[in-house]
């Protein structure tokens, strides 16, 4: 009866790893009834792409892990469309008006998709160092997506990441603000807090993601500064290089988190 299916219910959104089959019946609900609302923000095939993401991470992580992705995407979609106009005008926003595609899904999902099917396939070294560096993946790419969208609308004096870091216009890549940088930083703590809030991590590990999301995003920075779009290096692209971020975040999360 009703009190049963809500007692399940209750029990499911309480579970911190509920499996593999309730989370796709309930994330495919999810996404059936907030289609309009991601279409905002994704493409169609970036939908199709993001559903599995939901699905993993839910299956995997419980709906405090699921949570975080949904804030990862709100917040996300919120800060790319920050003085849209005005970067339009300039050539430095997003192309389909932010609308992300399947790379930037996996862009921003790559790391925490591999670190939810790990944790369901019980891999060494664990559940807990999975979730933390999922939490981590995302605070890095939240903190990077901050930074470049604040730093495109609102920085005053942008510099290259490298030697001799040279002045640049808004925009370039590769490129730091002191506007976007302290907005990358303030998303990453947000983004940490919320997930300790959610029992996803205790306060030691919403500060080893955040730990891990400023050393991720600064390679990112060097990395783009450096190597992307340089003769020989085509296939490195911004989606490429996100990917490569939030690995990088989530393995220091693993690594620290496993060390203390």
């Amino acid at each position: 009866g009703f009190e049963e299916t809500l007692a399940r219910f209750s029990g499911f959104l309480v579970d911190p790893s509920p499996g593999v089959v309730p989370a796709v019946a309930a994330n495919t609900a999810v996404f059936a009834g907030g289609i309009g609302v991601l279409l905002r923000g994704l493409t169609w095939p970036g939908v199709v792409n993001a559903w599995f993401l939901g699905a993993a991470s839910l299956a995997a992580f419980g709906a405090g892990g699921y949570a975080l992705v949904c804030l990862y995407f709100v917040f996300g979609s919120a800060v790319t469309k920050i003085k849209l106009e005005q970067k339009q005008k300039e050539g430095i926003a997003e192309a389909r008006g932010g609308r992300r595609g399947v790379g930037s899904v996996w862009g921003s999902g790559l790391a925490g998709v591999c670190c939810a099917i790990a944790a369901v396939a019980g891999l060494p070294p664990g559940p807990d160092l999975y979730r933390l560096g999922f939490v981590a993946s995302f605070c890095s790419k939240l903190s990077d997506t901050t930074a470049s969208e604040v730093g495109k609308a609102y920085g005053k004096t942008t510099y290259m990441s490298t030697p001799p870091f040279k002045s640049v216009p808004r925009g370039t890549e590769g490129a730091v603000s002191l506007e976007g940088t302290l907005a990358g930083v303030a998303a990453s703590l947000f983004f940490a807090g919320v997930a300790a809030g959610l029992g996803q991590t205790d306060l030691k590990g919403a500060a080893i993601c955040a730990f891990a999301a400023f050393v991720a995003t600064t390679f990112e920075s060097w990395l783009g500064a450096s190597t992307q779009g340089k003769k020989g290096f085509e296939w490195l692209t911004n989606d490429v290089v996100n990917a490569a971020q939030i690995v990088v975040a989530a393995a220091i999360a693993v690594a620290v988190g496993a060390a203390t």
